[in-house]
């Protein structure tokens, strides 16, 4: 079951980790993705920290972490292949994230909820 940050993330468990992208509505405002720079892997991050750099043709972005943990993977792809995001932002994911202790992403947003956020 995916949910969703109001900062148009996408959120998924998959075991103990959960795969960070983001939505095709913030690919879409974004427009055309031409850089992507991912974390490092072993890297401790808090709440709210930026942690992925994306900039397009019209404006430069961050990604925040949703959530503390450790990026335990990130696509290695994105970087050289950007474009991605345009394609099919469900399945260019950035990042896999274990999560601290106490961290989960149950309060985030359904796709319900996430569909009436961007009306």
């Amino acid at each position: 079951m995916l949910k969703y940050t109001e900062d148009h993330e996408w959120l998924q468990q998959d075991g103990d980790e959960i795969v960070v992208g983001i939505t095709a509505h913030a690919s879409e405002q974004l427009g055309d993705v031409v850089f992507v720079e991912l974390p490092e892997i072993g890297r401790e991050v808090a709440k709210g920290e930026e942690i992925v750099v994306i900039e397009s043709v019209k404006a430069a972005s961050d990604i925040v972490a949703p959530i503390a943990g450790v990026i335990t993977a990130v696509n290695e792809a994105l970087p050289d292949s950007p474009g991605m995001v345009n394609d099919d932002a469900m399945s260019a994911w950035f990042f896999r994230i274990k999560p601290a202790a106490g961290e989960n992403i149950d309060g985030f947003m359904d796709e319900a909820a996430y569909n009436a956020l961007i009306g």
